[in-house]
């Protein structure tokens, strides 16, 4: 499976896309805004990645507004975060077969292309 999961209002999502539009021609891409995500595509990445937190985002303004920063969030909590409130999600994250890459780096932008090429 070759799948990109992002957030279509993300101007650092649209610019790593565009960069990488000529390799990502069979890769299903979901807009997590609008096609928000299951239990089980989190779950996968989950699988692949080795935990919910490695895919939480606490960039994410709500974040701090909730109060996030100063619970000590447990890994169910991570996932109950990410399901209810798609900015949670680090991005974008890119799924090609058994391997996942996390974030928007150009480490992991040289990843992805290192992969597919």
């Amino acid at each position: 499976m070759k799948k990109v999961y992002y957030l279509a209002t993300c101007s650092t999502c649209i610019r790593i896309l565009k960069e990488l539009d000529s390799v990502l021609t069979d890769f299903k891409l979901q807009d997590i805004k609008t096609d928000k995500m299951s239990s089980d595509e989190i779950d996968q990445m989950k699988t692949l990645s080795d935990s919910y937190e490695s895919l939480f985002s606490r960039r994410a303004m709500k974040y701090k507004s909730m109060g996030l920063s100063s619970q000590d969030l447990q890994e169910k909590d991570y996932k109950k975060l990410i399901l209810n409130e798609y900015t949670f999600l680090k991005r974008p994250i890119f799924v090609i077969n058994d391997k996942i890459f996390i974030g928007n780096s150009a480490k992991v932008v040289e990843a992805v292309k290192a992969e597919l090429s």
